[in-house]
């Protein structure tokens, strides 16, 4: 077994053990840097980090291995890569950007395993008369056609 599968089963049952938290992404360098990027249904605390940093790292040997490890929470920055991020995040407002198409910005009012659809009003032309009109719009967008979303914090 090498050393990245070694550190993904530990990081394995440690999640297990932890069903409110999930992993976003674990990468294991070639100097053996190991980076753990974790989010959870109610966010990620530093005692979360710390329990799963020490599940972890008590059950690697220094001796074998010379190793640093990283845990942390995503950010409120941080793109939402998990279609779990995206239930997380219901009836919040995203920015989505697209390839070579409008960035949009819109409430997420619906996910599943396929993509999830934004909601936004914007202001239009009345259809007769002069003036304008505020209506609500929305898109359903696949995860495939994004490059990224991020939560609007304000």
């Amino acid at each position: 077994m090498t050393f990245k599968e070694k550190v993904c089963k530990l990081l394995e049952a440690s999640l297990d053990s932890r069903p409110d938290l999930f992993l976003i992404e674990c990468k294991v360098s070639i100097d053996n840097h190991i980076s753990i990027l974790l989010d959870g249904d109610e966010g990620v605390n530093l005692k979360s980090c710390v329990e799963i940093s020490r599940q972890i790292e008590h059950n690697l040997d220094r001796e074998i291995h010379d190793f640093s490890l990283e845990v942390a929470s995503a950010g409120v920055g941080s793109p939402l890569q998990k279609t779990r991020q995206f239930l997380k995040n219901m009836g919040r407002k995203l920015r989505v950007e697209r390839e070579a198409m409008p960035t949009l910005e819109g409430m997420l009012i619906d996910s599943n395993e396929h993509g999830f659809t934004l909601q936004w009003k914007q202001r239009e032309p009345k259809p007769i008369g002069k003036g304008k009109i505020t209506v609500t719009k929305s898109k359903t967008l696949s995860f495939n056609e994004i490059i990224s979303a991020k939560v609007l914090v304000k």
